[in-house]
This record gives structure tokens, sequence and C-alpha cells, in this order.
């Protein structure tokens, strides 16, 4: 079965979606690179706040990258999703909203597990120059709401499995490559699960966590590779 090509007048898109993917890989890899100089942060609401006063270049960073990379990905969504049109459109419509649904419901809520949140920054500088023990407790209680909030079953990330699954489903018709496709069909139903046990499966999120950044820079790879006109297909 021939492979169904893109529509190449969105070629500037494809471009523009495989640099968004690399960018979205260093976004991932720096931030778990820091685990090596400081330790992940804690879930208890005194911890936290103790731990990013001492630490608090790596929190900003580890911040910034996992809320921030949901721009990159928005793009490579967007991106995937032209490119598939051709081959069921509404299969790939599917997919792309789930995947912008995903990156926007991340943005709106500006936290990530584990223990990402800005107002946990604003609290940590309020609790070094508490005056009191009751005021240090009422800041505690306020960051323990927060870490509840940061590390809730993330439905973000379930939208974003979701949308690598149904993009996979209609990727072996394409020039993407049936690779990728069952790759990322396993990628997609090892993250829904992944993301919805987050909290009862602990280090096993990892796995899915490594692969996810993987199908990013393989995805992103082939876009770039996509040609600029049909004659060099």
């Amino acid at each position: 079965m021939a492979s169904e090509l893109p529509d190449l007048s969105w070629q500037p898109l494809y471009r523009l979606g495989g640099i968004a993917a690399g960018v979205y890989v260093v976004m991932v890899l720096v931030p778990v690179s820091l685990v090596f100089s400081a330790p992940v942060p804690p879930t208890e609401g005194r911890a936290l706040l103790e731990y990013i006063a001492a630490n608090r270049v790596v929190y900003l960073v580890q911040l910034v990258c996992f809320v921030g990379l949901a721009v990159p990905a928005l793009v490579v969504f967007a991106a995937a999703a032209v490119a598939l049109a051709g081959v069921r459109k509404g299969v790939a419509l599917i997919g792309g909203l789930f995947g912008a649904a995903s990156e926007v419901v991340a943005l709106a809520v500006g936290s990530s597990p584990q223990s990402l949140h800005g107002g946990l920054i604003l609290l940590a500088d309020a609790y070094q120059v508490a005056g009191s023990d009751a005021e240090r407790a009422g800041l505690v209680s306020a960051a323990n709401a927060l870490i509840a909030t940061a590390n809730a079953m993330p439905w973000a990330g379930v939208l974003t499995a979701a949308a690598i699954l149904t993009l996979s489903l209609i990727m072996a018709r394409s020039t993407f490559g049936r690779a990728l496709a069952v790759v990322g069909a396993v990628i997609g139903v090892l993250g829904m699960a992944s993301e919805a046990l987050r909290a009862m499966i602990g280090p096993a999120y990892l796995l899915y966590g490594l692969l996810l950044p993987f199908w990013f820079g393989w995805i992103g790879w082939r876009l770039l590779r996509l040609p600029a006109n049909p004659q060099q297909c």
C-alpha cells in the first residue's frame, strides 16, 4: 500500500514542528540532568519549602521546563495532525485536538508533578521571613494544598498520551512509517496507564517518562525530513 504524502503547502509548519520537537527533548533532558545536582522535590509542605530555599535555581529550571514544554509540544501535535490529515482527516483532527487540549490544560494549570508549582516559590520566600511558628504553620498548610494540586492525576498527561495513540493509529499509511506508528501506539497505551496510575506506580513511571521525549524526537526528525515539494519524493 502506497504511503499518503502530506500536503506540502504546509511545509513551514512541518519544519517548525520538527524544530519544536528538538526543543521539547532539550526541555526534558535539562531538568532530568539536574537530578544529579539536587534531589527530587519532596511531597511534604515544610520539607518542600526548605528544599526550594536551598535549591531555588534548580527548582525554577524544573518548573519552567516541565510546564513550558507544553508550548513546543503544541506545535508538534499541530504539525503531525496536519501531516496525517491526508490519511484519515477525522482521526488526525481528533488526535490534534487531544494534543492541543492537553498542552493548553498544562499551561493553564501551571504546575507539574513532582511538587512543581509557581505559587510554592512565593510561599518558600514567605516561609524564610516568617516571624512566628503560627505563621510558618499556615504557610506549610498552604504549601500542602498546592502540592496536592500539582501531584494530582494529571489529565493533561493522559490527553497527551491519547493524542500520541490516536495519531499513531493512522501513521502506518503515511510517510512517517510503520515503525513509528507501532512504537507510538505502544507509548500511547503505556502513557495513558502510567499517567492515570502515576501515584501508585512510583518509579515505574520513568519508563514512560523516558519514552515520551524519544517519541517527540523521532517524529520531529521525520517532520524535518518531509520533502519540500513532490518532485523530491
